[in-house]
């Protein structure tokens, strides 16, 4: 696959999704690497959506541990339970934060974040990692958001 995206301008969220979805499945099918895949995933939804930061947080032990993303710098650590990606781990179910700041133990790594969604993704029915989308406007993700992105994870972890 070629290294730049086709995202349709004039398109709906849902539209913009169904059509970058499969250039990331296309750009990853095949690619060994896990951090080369995270990073291209990572990078394909920062400039398919202009989200504020996009990244993935690595369960390693009892924490969640940075992986590749796009953004200001982030949390290098992130224990089990704690802020969003804590508790989308926890849970293992995705987070939808309309507000950071009226999510109990929200962890900022950035005053800019507003809002937030954290999508688990699994390996042999255990969470593995985490998706983590943060947004510089309030209430920016809704269940259009859930619904592709939970189906991007459910594409990559098929190749863990």
């Amino acid at each position: 696959m070629a290294e730049s995206l086709y995202i349709p301008e004039a398109a709906t969220k849902a539209e913009k999704y169904e059509a970058v979805i499969p250039q990331i499945e296309a750009l990853i099918s095949g690619e060994p690497d896990l951090y080369a895949n995270l990073s291209n995933i990572a990078a394909a939804l920062r400039e398919g959506f202009g989200f504020f930061w996009v990244g993935f947080y690595l369960v390693k032990g009892e924490q969640l541990v940075l992986g590749p993303f796009q953004g200001p710098i982030a949390c290098t650590r992130i224990n089990f339970g704690k802020g969003v990606c804590g508790a989308a781990w926890k849970e293992a179910k995705t987070q939808l934060v309309p507000d950071v700041d009226a999510f109990p133990g929200h962890i900022a790594c950035s005053s800019s974040s507003k809002s937030e969604i954290v999508v688990p993704v699994f390996k042999e029915n255990e969470v593995a990692m985490v998706l983590d989308v943060d947004s510089d406007q309030l209430a920016d993700f809704d269940q259009t958001d859930q619904k592709y992105l939970e189906e991007l994870m459910q594409i990559l972890s098929k190749t863990l």
